[in-house]
């Protein structure tokens, strides 16, 4: 008999690791799907906003159904540990910002981290770095969520579900671009790459 993977195992799984980050997404979800009673989205019945690109938006990704390709995760890469997130139904909005364990912030950690990105840390002092961000990160995954995330409720107010448009022909590299995204080149349809490469230098002397 299998066992159903957790919302942990699920996150690490589609991103390719553990982390720091991705720990932080995991309980954004889960603050953002308690907050608002939804389940995970199907349809777009939850809008996320990002304000970053971090790793945590792969485990909010994969909790809480709101995906780039269905048109329901916007990012707006502010750098900001901040993530809105609307369901339609119910018009609600709720902001939710993500606390930074304060073990992050101490001394041998911090040394640790610059010597590991760095690529000067020994091997002693990766299998340390490892152990402590370890151990953040299993404390960080079963705190409460009051203790990890700081929920607001916010104005209502979401874009129109993704629509899909015709697709034209580039007249320049011959494909295909939505039309919407389409530029006009001597009357002719092109997509945005060869209307920059059209532009490029545009006014400059010969």
């Amino acid at each position: 008999m299998c066992m159903a993977k957790t919302p942990w195992e699920r996150a690490v799984e589609f991103h390719g690791h553990s982390c720091m980050g991705l720990a932080m997404g995991v309980r954004v979800a889960e603050a953002a799907r308690e907050s608002l009673g939804s389940e995970r989205d199907v349809d777009e019945e939850i809008v996320a906003i990002v304000e970053n690109d971090s790793c945590a938006v792969d485990a909010i990704q994969v909790l809480t159904g709101c995906t780039v390709g269905k048109g329901n995760l916007i990012v707006r890469d502010y750098g900001k540990q901040g993530y809105t997130f609307a369901l339609r139904e119910k018009k609600k909005a709720v902001r939710i910002t993500a606390k930074w364990p304060e073990g992050l912030m101490q001394d041998e950690f911090q040394s640790l981290r610059r010597k590991v990105f760095g690529k000067t840390a020994s091997a002693e002092e990766k299998a340390r770095f490892k152990e402590l961000t370890g151990k953040l990160m299993e404390e960080y995954l079963v705190k409460p969520l009051a203790e990890v995330c700081v929920v607001k409720e916010v104005p209502y107010a979401v874009p129109e579900k993704a629509r899909i448009f015709p697709s034209v022909t580039c007249s320049s590299c011959g494909e295909g671009v939505m039309e919407p995204r389409a530029r006009f080149r001597d009357g002719q349809p092109v997509c945005i790459p060869c209307a920059d490469n059209y532009d490029r230098g545009w006014g400059a002397g010969s």
